[in-house]
């Protein structure tokens, strides 16, 4: 049932931004993790005072997103790959396959890191919910583990 919310979630966000014209093919402007990893806006709009982005992003194998937190709430979708996600604590908390959906809360506290530990590129889907203006993610140190 989550996994059909996100979806529906994502859809619903993408129609909204597609159908006022805005944001499509539009190159993401934060620049994600490692060499390779790549992510593209599909879809935005502003209502009231939150953008709602809908933007795919790929990790190559060996890759990771870098660490970094977010201003507002993320809903991912994972549509290729396993994604493994680690907290500042340096454990995992959570492996997300194909199919999976995951949510990332806000703040300077929620420091995170996403890497692609498989053999194939992690495909996700991400609606950013953010507050208007706010980058897609704000870098944070390496908080002391023995990985990037």
């Amino acid at each position: 049932m989550r996994k059909n919310l996100l979806r529906t979630g994502v859809t619903l966000g993408a129609a909204l931004g597609l159908s006022l014209g805005v944001g499509v093919g539009v190159p993401a402007f934060a620049t994600p993790g490692g060499p390779g990893v790549s992510g593209t806006i599909i879809s935005q709009t502003t209502v009231g005072g939150t953008d709602y982005i809908l933007r795919q992003i790929t990790v190559p194998p060996g890759q990771g997103t870098g660490w970094h937190y977010h201003d507002g709430t993320l809903y991912g979708f994972v549509e290729h790959g396993t994604l493994s996600h680690f907290d500042s604590d340096c454990e995992s908390d959570g492996v997300y396959k194909a199919g999976s959906s995951l949510t990332e809360p806000a703040g300077a506290n929620h420091v995170h890191i996403g890497r692609n530990l498989g053999k194939t590129d992690v495909v996700l889907d991400v609606l950013y919910v953010i507050p208007h203006g706010a980058p897609l993610s704000q870098d944070a140190p390496n908080p002391g583990c023995d990985f990037e």
